[in-house]
């Protein structure tokens, strides 16, 4: 009788949790037909925590947060439909892709506050012209960390340097087939939007010499790696960088001649969110100066946000790591969606070199 009492009263107790116990149950779980709530898909740690509790403090929306690790994975969740997001922040060329796949709700730009604190060189993007479906949120690039005590700059002049013997086994490099497959464009003097079968698999059987040098193959950790010492050279993002220079200060960055990918992240509506008004509220929130520097300063990444450099110290404006001059700049490409059958084969041949006898 003991054990049953015991399952009796259990049972009872996760019927009373499920009916009142509201912040204990899962994001998907909470009553999504309120208006007070802005469901919020974004990338891990990508917004300080305080803006959140101010904006909901200011405007008594409630905000309810979910992270995701790749595009890819958020697509499918948006696809699925379980939970209908307000807002999402996929990088540039996914807008392109839920565009296609009829994901997206066009902005109404009369709705958002701030659109002209933007800096107009990020507005009217190839992967989303006029700014129709989306606002940028962050942007950087794809660069090289580097170990200024074991090398120079110049050493990092060029993406074809990095085909030198002296490196082998030296380089850590970003787990991406468009980032690994635009170095060896890049270095061949084609563009990092490539399609061409018979290109690709060209720069593919040269990158096996470039293979060679790779020491490991990571994600955001090439960061911690390089911060430590553990690695001499790193390929990887500009705020990832701009971290490790903050922690080691042996430790350099570069954009070789040839240029690089310029990435951004943005803010869309998805076709399904159910609080419209809430998502452009938050967007608009987003767009403030000074809640931009804010959020700048706690991701440390570039802010598109012109007005919030007014509000940004003058040791992060300086900082050609974040914020790269214009003729650096203008050297950047940003990528663009390639459709299925080029996305499959830059994924293939990435395979390819990642179990090649070289690495």
């Amino acid at each position: 009788m003991n054990k049953v009492y015991k399952f009796f009263l259990g049972v009872i107790f996760l019927i009373v949790v499920f009916f009142f116990g509201k912040k204990a149950l899962s994001p998907k779980e909470i009553n999504q037909d309120s208006n007070n709530n802005i469901y919020f898909y974004n990338w891990g740690d990508y917004i300080d925590p305080k803006i959140l509790k101010n904006f909901e403090k200011e405007t008594g929306y409630n905000v309810v947060y979910e992270t995701f690790d790749s595009n890819e994975a958020m697509i499918t969740k948006v696809q699925q439909g379980a939970t209908s997001y307000d807002l999402v922040v996929p990088s540039d060329y996914t807008v392109e892709m839920m565009k296609e796949k009829n994901l997206l709700l066009p902005l109404d730009h009369s709705k958002i506050k701030g659109l002209e604190n933007i800096d107009k060189r990020f507005l009217n993007p190839a992967y989303d012209r006029n700014n129709v479906y989306s606002i940028p949120y962050f942007w950087g690039t794809l660069g090289i960390v580097y170990d200024k005590t074991k090398y120079k700059k110049e050493d990092f002049a060029s993406w074809r340097n990095l085909w030198d013997k002296k490196f082998n086994n030296e380089i850590l490099i970003f787990d991406g087939a468009r980032e690994t497959l635009g170095i060896g464009l890049l270095a061949n003097g084609y563009s990092i939007n490539t399609t061409d079968q018979k290109v690709l698999k060209k720069v593919r059987d040269d990158l096996k010499g470039f293979m060679k040098n790779v020491k490991a193959i990571l994600a955001d950790e090439i960061r911690l790696y390089m911060a430590q010492g553990e690695a001499s050279v790193g390929i990887c993002f500009n705020g990832d960088a701009a971290i490790a220079l903050e922690e080691n200060k042996n430790l350099g960055y570069v954009i070789p001649k040839e240029g690089s990918n310029i990435w951004f992240d943005t803010l869309v509506i998805p076709k399904t969110a159910k609080n419209k008004e809430g998502a452009y509220a938050l967007i608009s929130y987003l767009l403030r100066p000074e809640v931009a520097a804010q959020n700048a300063e706690y991701i440390c990444y570039s802010t598109p946000n012109k007005e919030a450099k007014k509000y940004l110290d003058k040791k992060s404006l300086e900082d050609p790591t974040l914020y790269p001059k214009d003729a650096i700049i203008n050297k950047l490409e940003v990528f663009k969606h390639l459709g299925q059958k080029s996305t499959i084969l830059y994924n293939d041949l990435f395979l390819e070199l990642k179990i090649s006898p070289q690495y």
